[in-house]
């Protein structure tokens, strides 16, 4: 990546809806010059899409949580199989396969605390892969959506 393709990257970071003529304006090159560099970009790989940021609380789901699961026995075939499922689960936000005392923590945002209770009791506890169960409420949760390349 060079310095233009930063400059792209950084201005489409700070909104992901700005026009390429936004765009090219903002770093200085033609629009056909940013419009090729950021289908580059895309066609790398460098850019994989954009995400629609949702308030949480205004559709219905303010209580987030972090998830700490163990898997036993920590087989490829259990942690493929629990990340797979968990993962298209409509409560989850996010899951991470980790490295440590926990297989994965898993980000969560449902309605209240007793649809918390619900999705650890009812759903995570009942897989025979789980062994182990931690949760941590979230009461605010930051976000950088703005990271520079090295």
């Amino acid at each position: 990546m060079d310095e233009l393709d930063k400059a792209i990257l950084a201005e489409l970071q700070s909104d992901a809806r700005k026009t390429n003529r936004d765009v090219a304006a903002a770093v200085g090159v033609s629009p056909t010059t940013a419009l090729d560099r950021t289908r580059a970009l895309r066609q790398r790989g460098v850019i994989r899409g954009a995400i629609l940021d949702v308030d949480l609380a205004a559709i219905g789901r303010p209580v987030q949580a972090l998830i700490a699961i163990r898997v036993r026995p920590p087989s490829r075939r259990n942690i493929e199989g629990f990340r797979n499922w968990v993962s298209a689960l409509p409560d989850t936000l996010g899951v991470y396969v980790t490295a440590g005392t926990e297989d994965f923590i898993v980000h969560v945002a449902v309605p209240d605390n007793a649809s918390l209770y619900a999705f650890v009791i009812d759903k995570l506890t009942e897989r025979p892969e789980v062994a182990d169960v931690r949760t941590s409420i979230v009461y605010e949760h930051i976000r950088n959506n703005r990271i520079s390349p090295m």
